[in-house]
């Protein structure tokens, strides 16, 4: 399995044929000015919360692709009301679509549109797709509803967890998510974009090594090949 990095939280992957796009935020974001929006394609888009810099590119990414949203209902009422198909989703809700099966969980962080109105309950997903099953945590604090992942989900072969502060959890506090979720194989994202979330990558990748867990921190425009069973 591969995914695509396109900065920040963005990430696209494909199962059974279906391209899903992750957080598009794109243009506003100056490490990614190499990747233009036109020629990303995808089926699907997922939004973990209505923040501008996980939404920016939303609206023309999926009208170009006629893309269908999945997000909270608030976010999928917004977008519907916009003209864009989208299928709102809740905490702890699961279904099963043409690529695979999404999992809703709990994420600890706040969740509004750009112009302050309310955008539902931020969350994250675990995807059981054609290859991998992962959990893309969104923007989130440690929360001890982790644990609860190897309890309800499938196990996963690789998490994306958030490590850059401030705004989410830190590297720290990823190292003993990683535990809660019970996965070793972790991809950063939320890193860099921003002056208050920059990190020390060879902080943070052998803080990683000392515990026996691997960590990628993709550049923009990665391609990444995820990690065998």
């Amino acid at each position: 399995m591969k995914l695509k990095y396109y900065g920040h939280s963005c990430f696209s992957f494909e199962s059974k044929g279906k391209q899903i796009l992750i957080d598009p935020f794109i243009t506003g974001n100056p490490l990614a000015t190499n990747i233009l929006i036109d020629d990303i394609q995808c089926d699907y888009i997922l939004l973990s919360h209505g923040h501008g810099d996980h939404i920016a590119d939303t609206e023309a990414i999926a009208k170009a692709n006629d893309a269908t949203i999945i997000s909270s209902h608030e976010i999928a009422t917004y977008y519907q009301n916009l003209g864009i198909k989208a299928h709102g989703m809740n905490h702890g809700g699961k279904f099963d679509f043409d690529f695979g099966r999404i999992k809703v969980v709990n994420a600890v962080h706040s969740s509004s549109f750009p112009d302050g109105s309310y955008a539902g309950n931020p969350m994250g997903f675990v995807i059981q797709g054609e290859e991998k099953n992962f959990y893309f945590a969104g923007d989130t604090a440690l929360t001890y509803d982790m644990k609860l992942l190897p309890l309800t989900c499938p196990k996963l072969d690789f998490a994306i967890l958030p490590i850059g502060d401030n705004y989410t959890m830190g590297y720290e506090d990823a190292l003993i998510a990683s535990d809660f979720i019970e996965c070793d194989h972790i991809i950063g994202c939320h890193f860099d974009s921003f002056e208050v979330i920059k990190i020390n990558s060879k902080e943070v990748e052998t803080a990683f090594k000392k515990r026996f867990k691997e960590i990628i921190l993709p550049s923009v425009g990665q391609e990444i090949n995820v990690w065998e069973k």
